[in-house]
């Protein structure tokens, strides 16, 4: 039995902890003994980890203010664990974990990247100040683990330069995220247009990286072009309050044709009823809301940022970052295609979904690695 303490940041709402969540679901307790440390935060998915018989630990650190008693608390923690790995999660608890968990002498230490963006806001301030101290210890531990190549490329280029780079894609629940034939309808009726509508759906929380504006840009050039189009904007701040967006939208014109529903609790549910989901932004690693929409057989077009072209194969389109003609170009394609046409596209994509990036394929995938840190480490010894 392989005891691996899971070390992250924060247990709030996002791409990493959905994934470890996901993660720690199919860990198989015949062989793993997870148990969970998170930093600070809105604790929002602790309840969901600890529902799946998985023991969670605080340990109430700011991260940009270290501790030196609560580092001692994490210190205690592990001794009292004594877990093979350490896997750490985000940044702030890559830097910490490498400290702590050697001073508490855990045998495997990993980081785990989570993200292929290195603008600016991820390299100044004390953030960029942890990720190039990170650059500098990169080859303490084991291994870095990166859910994209896009990640790998990205943080080599920052002067990390670990002793193994680990590409371990995220994996994606095939029966929670699959093809539900009446949610398009049922959506067409909450937002109050024709079920005969074509619904263009883009996940993502606002945030410049995720380029909203192309998106309305692009949306108002097919707006024009098919009648029947309705654009759908789903996440955090992304809503009538957002003052931006919303007058934006008007400027182009899309008043009535765009539908900006804020951060939702069934995604799965308004992922499937998309018609063609979208992924407009200008920097991505591994996104999850292109692999969701893949699985629930809905076809996208994404922008040629990180790993999307990877991950989406031959199952949509992709076009060039930041050009809301190209997108225009990609879904006014998608929109021109018969019903028919636009599921066998959308199959194609499920297919590959369940063929090469499901959850337990991930999971596996982990499995294999921290089954070859500690079988390595006993033949050596």
């Amino acid at each position: 039995m392989i005891r691996i303490v899971h070390l992250i940041t924060d247990l709030s709402t996002g791409g990493a902890q959905s994934m470890l969540l996901r993660l720690l679901e199919r860990t198989d307790r015949d062989r793993f003994a997870p148990s969970v440390v998170y930093l600070t935060g809105d604790p929002a998915m602790a309840a969901r980890v600890a529902a799946l018989d998985v023991d969670v630990h605080h340990v109430p650190m700011r991260p940009a203010m270290p501790n030196p008693l609560r580092a001692w608390q994490l210190w205690r923690l592990l001794r009292r664990e004594r877990p093979q790995i350490l896997q750490t999660w985000l940044y702030h608890a890559d830097l910490l974990g490498l400290a702590t968990g050697r001073l508490a002498g855990v045998p495997h230490i990993v980081w785990n990247i989570r993200c292929a963006q290195t603008d600016e806001r991820y390299l100044t301030g004390r953030n960029g100040m942890v990720v190039r101290a990170l650059a500098r210890l990169s080859a303490l531990p084991d291994a870095v683990v990166v859910n994209s190549h896009a990640g790998q490329t990205a943080h080599e280029a920052l002067g990390y330069h670990p002793r193994r780079w680990e590409v371990l894609p995220n994996g994606f629940d095939t029966q929670l995220f699959s093809p539900h034939p009446e949610a398009h309808d049922a959506l067409c009726r909450e937002l109050g247009v024709p079920a005969r509508s074509k619904l263009v759906g883009l996940v993502a929380r606002y945030d410049p990286l995720k380029d909203h504006e192309t998106f309305l840009r692009a949306a108002a050039i097919c707006a024009q072009a098919d009648s029947e189009a309705h654009f759908v904007l789903v996440g955090a701040g992304v809503d009538d309050a957002n003052a931006a967006l919303r007058g934006l939208s008007d400027q182009l014109g899309l008043t009535d044709r765009l539908h900006m529903l804020g951060e939702r609790s069934d995604v799965t549910r308004l992922t499937a009823a998309f018609d063609i989901a979208v992924c407009s932004s200008r920097g991505e690693g591994f996104p999850n809301v292109v692999g969701e929409a893949m699985a629930c057989a809905v076809p996208a077009v994404v922008t040629d940022v990180g790993d999307c072209a990877f991950l989406l194969g031959d199952a949509g389109d992709v076009v060039a970052p930041g050009e809301p003609a190209a997108l225009a170009s990609g879904l006014t394609r998608q929109l021109a295609l018969s019903d028919d046409e636009r599921r066998a596209l959308g199959a194609r994509g499920r297919q590959r979904i369940v063929a090469g990036f499901s959850i337990e394929a991930a999971a596996e995938r982990y499995a294999r690695f921290y089954d070859g840190l500690c079988h390595d480490a006993r033949v050596l010894a």
